[in-house]
């Protein structure tokens, strides 16, 4: 379901808007200067769309297009290539998407979905409404870099440029390039495919740019943040299991859960992952710490079938299991309700009492926490504080903390800035790859629509001589990459709102 609130907030906006253009529009006293006032400013208003065109551009992309014209000839030549195989793989991907929706649609497996290359995505449903800002600002950067790459192929193709511009439509902010009409349809079917495939070309260059810095930033940022000496707590949920006095804390170093070094973000997932899928760890205790005065609790079974022996609800004290010193070779269980920090602090992880053998030199016993299924005790290293310690289900310790890689060599440096950075540079990687892959669609009113008539004039019209002929090809053609575009959306926004 969409949140009401972002659909309250966003229809007001724009009633709003209507309201004031439609009343300015029909006074008589204001209608002369309010329209001059918007043709001057290049806007143009209508229902749930606002509109802004320039030429202040015009001179910054006609000296991008005098930018040493044999380079840029290789380079449009580069992109003319790439929309031609860009095409053909963008109905490949559309055929792939929609079976893997279709095999969705009729399975519970929710790993399908993560498996998917193109997602609907759609504001506050499957798009968390605080990463809005990502979202609309790389959306529009991917415009702007797509309708840059158009203008500057016009240019060099001698087609006139008459403006740049950008929309707003609902939400979506976008781009735009204005090119003379009579010029266009002047030069040459290949001419035209460099500037038609210019937009794409450019989009998939912005998503390779993007991926780069990605990769580079632990080296651009070197000077000022460190990486590899552990995870970074930046946001703790309030009111979640990291949450507290002895929890985590914004700032702190995560450097260790249990046995399992963790020097990134990727170790503090694989470790809770390790963990969640491997049998509960045991601690080292010394036999003389198990006598009675620890107030051994008769062991009574929970409703899955796992032991208890805490009957006192302590929040302290929890229970724990091992072989009888005594009776190990009955393989006998015991179990000790013990007070929990003292017991696990400074002690090492073992698996078996064999493993407490070879790690200490009193006599120990390896106790493991006696908990329900798939519940994990887990002591969490934070230096220099003393251990976090959580029982609970792994993935929840995963969800209660943002971590980042990057720590600050100086105090004064912001936790959030190397996080804006990752954050907006996967945004655009994926909204630049996925403009280029849409675009290239065979589809009415999109790029992929001249892409595939000048193809067709520059490479049928030996073959099939008659024009119209070939226009019925490239209508035929249109009209199965529209309906399979329009059935990814259908069922993908269905899949995105119904579930």
């Amino acid at each position: 379901m969409i949140p009401v609130s972002l659909l309250v907030v966003v229809m007001g906006v724009w009633c709003v808007v209507y309201l004031t253009d439609t009343l300015l529009r029909s006074s008589s006293t204001h209608r002369i200067r309010y329209e001059s006032w918007l043709a001057s400013r290049g806007l143009m208003l209508s229902p749930f769309h606002v509109r802004w065109q320039t030429t202040v551009f015009n001179r910054l992309f006609a000296y991008c297009a005098r930018i040493n014209p044999r380079a840029l000839h290789l380079w449009f030549n580069s992109g003319l290539v790439f929309g031609i195989v860009s095409m053909v793989g963008s109905v490949g991907l559309l055929v792939k998407t929609l079976q893997q929706t279709l095999a969705q649609m009729t399975s519970d497996n929710p790993r399908m979905e993560s498996q998917q290359a193109l997602q609907v995505v759609v504001p506050g449903v499957n798009l968390p409404t605080n990463q809005l800002g990502y979202f609309f600002t790389a959306l529009l950067l991917s415009g702007v870099i797509h309708e840059l790459g158009h203008a500057v192929a016009a240019l060099r193709e001698q087609v006139r440029v008459n403006g740049f511009g950008m929309f707003v439509f609902v939400l979506y902010p976008g781009a735009f390039v204005d090119l003379f009409t009579t010029h266009l349809n002047l030069v040459s079917p290949t001419q035209q495919l460099r500037i038609f495939c210019a937009g794409v070309w450019h989009n998939f260059v912005l998503c390779l740019v993007a991926l780069a810095f990605l990769f580079l930033l632990p080296i651009v940022l070197l000077p000022m943040y460190s990486t590899g000496g552990g995870a970074l707590v930046i946001e703790v949920v309030q009111g979640s299991a990291a949450d507290g006095p002895r929890g985590l804390s914004v700032g702190d170093i995560v450097t260790g859960l249990e046995d399992c070094p963790v020097r990134g973000v990727e170790d503090w997932s694989s470790c809770l992952s390790h963990l969640s899928h491997s049998p509960q760890t045991g601690y080292c205790v010394p036999v003389a710490s198990l006598q009675p005065s620890w107030a051994h609790g008769r062991a009574f079974k929970r409703l899955d079938g796992t032991m208890d022996c805490c009957s006192n609800n302590s929040l302290t004290d929890l229970c724990f299991s091992y072989m009888k010193p005594q009776g190990r070779s009955s393989r006998e269980k015991e179990f000790a309700c013990m007070p929990v920090r003292k017991m696990v602090t400074g002690t090492p992880v073992c698996r078996n009492d064999n493993d407490c053998a070879a790690h200490t030199h009193s006599v120990s016993v390896c106790v493991s926490p006696s908990l329900e299924n798939q519940t994990r005790f887990i002591r969490v290293t934070h230096p220099p504080n003393t251990h976090m310690l959580f029982v609970g289900y792994p993935p929840h310790l995963q969800y209660a903390v943002s971590l980042t890689n990057f720590i600050p060599r100086f105090t004064f440096l912001h936790l959030d800035l190397p996080v804006f950075l990752e954050t907006f540079c996967k945004y655009v990687v994926s909204l630049s790859g996925a403009l280029a892959v849409v675009n290239s669609v065979p589809c009415f009113a999109l790029d992929g629509q001249w892409m595939l008539n000048a193809l067709l004039e520059a490479t049928l019209v030996t073959v099939v001589t008659d024009r119209q002929k070939r226009e019925l090809i490239g209508f035929f053609l249109l009209l199965a990459g529209s309906a399979l575009l329009a059935a990814n959306v259908a069922l993908g926004l269905w899949m995105v709102t119904a579930r």
